[in-house]
């Protein structure tokens, strides 16, 4: 490699252009603002308790009280020693969130189109295509940065995987290594499992093309190598991904033991997520096209429809003001594909679509065809059950694909495959060593393709329903406001989106094939045009992408910094300093407004602790309150005609009590029934199938005097004082959580198990005792030794690679 500086300029150009393109999308961060990102509300409020013992302490605490009762924070940004990977990503990622995950898009797809043998300029243009996609930047505009980031990371992998099997075995070993490394420590194994099907389509392709060239060893030889990279990059994340799957087998993504619902009736058996939640998120197959023309399918669920709609014209002539109509149509419900809710539509744009079409005709090769295959398998899986055939046979028999729901997010390797293809056939159309006739008649067969679509849509608009799911509720919505046609207007609103939008994308790609020809023609020279396309891609997809996230979401730092305001029930609870927890029941298990300001049994997030989310189906939602009793919940949020006010829980058991009497089950199904009539003072349950060598079924006297005490409290370190004249058992209103919490009693230490079905129990002897329970988890220390050998061996690696380089460079000049 020649890394001479006047190589470099073109390079250190479009890196200035990325930075300012990421900066001029999301513009209000030069103002100091941020974007407001529902799900990171969600997660400063889960997050919030350890987030101050960070600040306080200076340490992490790896455990929580403030959500769910109590759970790791592996999951909630928790920070390991030794973890390198994350500084170099925090180094990648230098601008303002989210500019930053929206260069770090531009910034990997450059580098693979490179990779790909893609002229600088052309891989700038493709770069701004990919990271402009509409889904990639609703994501955003959401709050699924752990998405983003991972996805952001995508290219990268291929790109190392590429160079490997282009026999540039040393660095394309690094870049897969690093590459994999970043992708793992983005955190989110859905995306990055996505990638490896892709990555198999790839090997599958490069394997059928290796036995034609008769290059099998080589391929064994890549194959190999490759292996060797990831596991590297998983080595230096050990930490993450240990804790995780200790965490995962113990949440809702784990296996639960319950074999019966909550009615009695058999549970389905199954290790991984229910089908219906799996695939609720599932793609309409018409829907689909809406790659194509965004609001072909009206869009997303709050959609603006202007003074010139029909709902707004029937709003005026029912006699509503017209600021109230505008004010009405601002976020109607237009979307009515086969999803229960959609932000946006994942438009990837009229010019890319049309340009992967061209590409079907002028590239040839591997290439192709594992970017054809991962595209296809992508949109197929992201139908879900509208495809069952196949989604049914990845849940049975593809390992850990049932432990992921959103089958639809899927689309993010479309979402990628469709630019690559669709650049490097671009490249193909200004390549000299294209033949000119084959580059005319690619033309004019992706024209007739794209234009055929476009007529069958239009001539087909007569067979769609344009009903939504959710159009009853509307409707009856809208009747009780007075507007019995309100949902008819609605839907011709739907359908004059279908045409606009169709319209729209027929104006795009009749303006690209202008283009395009004008350039064969020699009226168009190739600057011109490769600049002509560059702006019709920006207008296309910037255009769809600014009417779901613009400057409007940006709020100033403070307001996100601290997103929830305690309002009268909290300003009271908060006048109590003791350790307790706090139920809302408005918020259920899903809302972590409660865990920002008290310990709450509720909280947010995609994989919940597994027997919490039992105990609520099971128990909390039949209102026994016996439940809430044993979690110390001693205030309930209630609403009367005054506001919102804290209802005290006089019978709430405290943070440990001593219980008389101590009942034995055989499985988890009795000892969830148990808990229907269980007296939670003063009995406890216990699944000896589990624990049988801890207990024997004993009773205890437990004397008016006898008592237990908790006095200091960190989430991470809890200290009881116990006074009893017997041997007793007693039960702490803290979650049994089996990997980290270290026991002792006297400073001796002792072994904790879990009754209740969800809680710490301890024997404790007679006198009296000062019990402590430290979170000291194994798999962070173990994890993070681990990562610090694949760290230095990756740095071992990477100076040894630019040593070989420059020493074989110098072997190759002359004498």
């Amino acid at each position: 490699m020649n890394f001479s500086f006047k190589k470099l300029v073109p390079h250190i150009v479009v890196f200035v252009l990325f930075i300012a393109a990421s900066l001029a999308y999301f513009s209000p961060v030069l103002q100091g603002k941020k974007i407001f990102q529902s799900d990171i509300v969600q997660y400063t409020g889960m997050a919030k308790e350890q987030n101050d013992f960070r600040k306080v302490k200076g340490e992490e605490p790896y455990w929580t009280n403030s959500a769910f009762g109590g759970m790791p924070t592996y999951q909630l940004g928790a920070n390991y020693p030794h973890n390198y990977v994350k500084k170099l990503d925090k180094t990648i990622r230098f601008l303002p969130r989210p500019a930053d995950y929206l260069f770090l898009y531009f910034i990997g797809f450059y580098i693979l189109l490179l990779v790909l043998r893609i002229d600088w300029k052309l891989a700038f243009i493709g770069s701004l295509a990919f990271g402009f996609s509409t889904y990639l930047i609703i994501i955003l505009g959401v709050g699924h940065n752990a998405k983003a980031h991972a996805i952001g990371y995508f290219p990268l992998v291929l790109a190392g995987i590429v160079l490997s099997f282009r026999r540039q075995y040393i660095w394309g070993f690094l870049l897969t290594a690093i590459a994999m490394a970043l992708e793992i420590n983005a955190n989110h194994f859905q995306m990055t499992y996505y990638l490896m099907l892709l990555v198999v389509v790839l090997g599958v392709v490069y394997l059928l093309d290796a036995y034609k060239k008769k290059e099998l060893p080589h391929f064994f030889k890549t194959v190999g190598l490759l292996f060797c990279a990831v596991i590297l990059g998983v080595v230096t994340n050990a930490t993450n991904i240990m804790a995780t799957k200790q965490y995962a087998d113990w949440s809702t993504r784990g296996t639960s033991e319950l074999t019966i619902n909550p009615d009695g009736s058999p549970k389905e058996n199954s290790d991984g997520l229910s089908y219906d939640y799996i695939t609720e998120y599932s793609y309409g197959k018409a829907e689909s096209l809406n790659l194509f023309a965004s609001r072909l399918f009206g869009g997303g669920n709050s959609e603006a429809l202007g003074e010139d709609s029909n709902t707004y014209q029937y709003l005026v002539n029912k006699g509503v003001p017209r600021d109230q109509a505008k004010s009405f149509t601002s976020g109607l419900p237009t979307y009515w594909g086969d999803q229960p809710i959609v932000a946006a539509p994942a438009y990837i744009g009229a010019v890319v679509v049309f340009l992967f079409v061209l590409a079907l005709f002028l590239v040839q090769g591997r290439l192709k065809w594992w970017l054809v295959g991962g595209t296809i398998l992508s949109l197929l899986l992201s139908w879900g059950k509208n495809f069952s055939i196949l989604t049914d046979l990845m849940i049975d028999y593809m390992p850990m694909y049932d432990k992921f729901r959103a089958v639809s997010s899927i689309q993010v390797i479309l979402e990628l495959c469709i630019p690559v293809l669709g650049i490097v056939g671009l490249s193909r159309m200004f390549s000299p060593e294209v033949d000119h006739k084959q580059k005319l008649d690619a033309l004019k067969k992706a024209g007739a393709i794209i234009g055929g679509l476009i007529v069958v849509l239009f001539i087909g608009k007569g067979f769609f329903s344009f009903d939504a799911l959710n159009d009853a509720y509307y409707s009856q919505q809208f009747s009780q406001m007075g507007l019995p046609e309100l949902m008819d207007f609605l839907k011709e609103d739907r359908k004059a989106m279908y045409s606009s939008d169709l319209l729209r994308s027929f104006g795009f790609v009749l303006v690209i094939a202008i283009v395009l020809y004008a350039y064969l023609k020699n009226k168009l020279k190739v600057t011109y045009a490769y600049v002509a396309i560059g702006l019709l891609l920006i207008f296309d997809l910037v255009g769809v992408d600014k009417r779901y996230v613009n400057k409007d979401d940006f709020v100033s730092a403070r307001k996100l910094e601290k997103p929830f305001q305690p309002n009268g029930a909290d300003v009271e609870i908060l006048k109590d300093t003791t350790h307790f927890r706090v139920f809302d029941p408005s918020e259920g298990l899903n809302g972590a407004r409660t865990s920002y300001f008290h310990n709450s049994v509720g909280g947010y997030h995609a994989a919940k602790p597994g027997r919490l989310q039992e105990l609520f189906e099971y128990q909390i939602s039949k209102n026994n309150i016996g439940a809430l009793n044993m979690l110390n919940v001693k205030y309930i949020i209630q609403q009367n005609d005054k506001g919102l006010y804290p209802a005290r829980n006089p019978y709430a058991n405290g943070n440990a009590w001593f219980v008389e009497t101590l009942k034995t089950v055989q499985n988890a199904d009795q000892e969830m029934q148990a808990l229907d009539s269980l007296n939670f003072k003063s009995e406890a349950v216990v699944d000896v199938s589990k624990f049988g060598n801890l207990i024997s079924g004993k009773t205890f006297e437990v004397d008016s005097l006898a008592n237990i005490s908790l006095k200091k409290y960190e989430p991470n370190h809890l200290v009881y004082r116990s006074n009893n004249n017997n041997d007793g058992l007693a039960v702490f209103s803290e979650m049994y959580y089996p990997h980290g919490w270290q026991v002792s009693i006297d400073g001796k230490k002792a072994e904790s198990f879990r009754v209740n079905y969800v809680l710490r129990a301890l024997n404790i002897p007679a006198g009296k005792h000062t019990i402590e329970f430290k979170f000291q988890p194994e798999v962070i220390q173990t994890g993070s030794a681990i990562a610090l050998t694949g760290s230095l061996i990756l740095v071992l690696i990477l100076f040894g690679g630019i040593g070989y380089t420059i020493k074989e460079k110098r072997s190759m000049k002359p004498e």
